[in-house]
């Protein structure tokens, strides 16, 4: 396990390498003004020269590329340009990351409640009105656009059960219309694979076996299928997570949360190249570590598993 787990680590750490690497040397591709801010149009050109050259842009693009990441190991992501001029990215990023945590998990929370349950219930009623009803919600959410059915809520659902349209943090009945966004497909997504897994261990010769012994159905449902069924399950819980606690960009900008997503959505509209870097860094820093979670999990859940040499799940 810990060498699997070593070896994920370095595999993580040079695919992370890999996509600051691109986006830095994009981001250097972007016009000048993301890193001049609202001082362009009174500074001259030659002070706009000396001003670039001071923030080291007028140096080779590995010398950049060099100076970042020893930045980086120090902590240092740079400061912001535009958004909050000469702060720290990362004192941004650290003001801003809570509302996107307790958000992302409020939503996973919401839908492994309503999600797991909808999804063993379809599979006990397979091909009757539960079944039907939720296979047209999953097919909903996957086959319509999100942003269709988020402003949909925000316009319409606001107005029905007179909800406000903005966040608060203060009015916790604010935070009910973004939670029950962002739960949407990550609900779908737990009942239908929590569907297919269940099936396809009903149709298994264990189970015909288990009934035909004459084992009761409750015991059978619960000790055997749905444990069989949550271990693939196990692997794609920790990844939805850490998706679901970044994947909130548009929702955040449509509540006017103040976490991470709607910076991103700040800092490109600003053309904050700094913050940008550091935001990307998080994102796929998370998203890389719940790959990893997910694979541990699974081996953690079922002792079949060998996360050795020439035996791992990936």
């Amino acid at each position: 396990m810990l060498r699997y787990v070593g070896k994920r680590l370095l595999q993580s750490i040079v695919t992370l390498f890999i996509i600051i690497t691109i986006v830095f040397s994009l981001l250097r591709l972007m016009p000048e003004e993301g890193y001049l801010g609202a001082a362009a149009e009174k500074m001259s050109p030659a002070q706009k020269e000396v001003y670039l050259t001071n923030l080291g842009l007028r140096d080779p693009l590995l010398v950049q590329l060099g100076n970042f990441y020893t930045d980086l190991l120090q902590g240092d992501l740079g400061k912001s340009v535009t958004y909050r001029t000469d702060v720290p990215v990362v004192t941004i990023i650290a003001d801003k990351i809570m509302y996107s945590l307790l958000f992302g998990l409020g939503a996973v929370g919401l839908s492994l409640l309503i999600g797991v349950p909808l999804g063993i219930l379809m599979a006990q009623m397979k091909g009757r009105w539960l079944d039907r009803l939720g296979t047209g919600y999953i097919v909903f959410v996957v086959a319509v656009p999100a942003a269709v059915y988020y402003l949909v809520i925000q316009m319409y659902i606001t107005d029905i059960f007179r909800l406000p349209m903005l966040f608060d943090e203060y009015k916790p009945i604010t935070w009910l219309l973004p939670l029950t966004s962002m739960a949407l497909a990550p609900t779908a997504s737990y009942a239908m694979w929590m569907r297919r897994y269940m099936v396809d261990e009903l149709n298994k010769d264990y189970i015909k076996l288990a009934r035909a012994k004459g084992v009761k159905e409750r015991t059978l449902m619960f000790s055997h299928v749905l444990r069989n069924a949550f271990i693939p399950m196990a692997q794609y819980l920790p990844a939805t997570i850490l998706f679901t606690i970044t994947g909130s960009i548009y929702i955040e900008s449509l509540y006017s949360i103040p976490g991470m997503g709607g910076l991103l959505v700040d800092a490109i509209q600003r053309q904050d190249n700094t913050i940008v870097q550091g935001l990307v860094l998080v994102f796929s820093s998370l998203g890389i570590i719940g790959l990893i979670l997910g694979d541990i999990a699974m081996a953690l859940v079922d002792p079949r598993i060998k996360l050795g040499k020439g035996e791992s799940v990936r």
